[in-house]
C-alpha cells in the first residue's frame, strides 16, 4: 500500500531515518509499488527498492543514518 506521508511509514523507518531520508524512502516505495502492480511480491520489491534509494544518499554510521559526503 502506498504511503501518503512520512507518518504512515513503518515504525522502523520512521524511528531510524532522518526526515529527508524518510521522504526518499516514501517516494521510492510509492513509485516502485505502482511500477510492480500485479507482481505477487509487489510490496516486498517496493521495500527493497526504497531501502536501496535511501542507501544511495545515506549511510549508516554506528546507529545513525547520515547523508553521504
Amino acid at each position: 500500500m502506498p504511503y501518503r506521508d512520512n507518518f504512515d511509514l513503518p515504525v522502523p523507518v520512521r524511528s531510524h531515518l532522518p526526515d529527508h531520508a524518510q521522504d526518499i524512502y516514501r517516494e521510492a516505495f510509492n513509485h516502485a509499488f505502482e511500477a510492480h502492480s500485479g507482481d505477487p511480491r509487489q510490496e516486498e520489491a517496493a521495500h527493497r527498492i526504497a531501502w536501496a534509494a535511501v542507501k544511495r544518499r545515506y549511510v549508516k554510521v554506528a546507529d545513525r543514518w547520515v547523508e553521504r559526503a
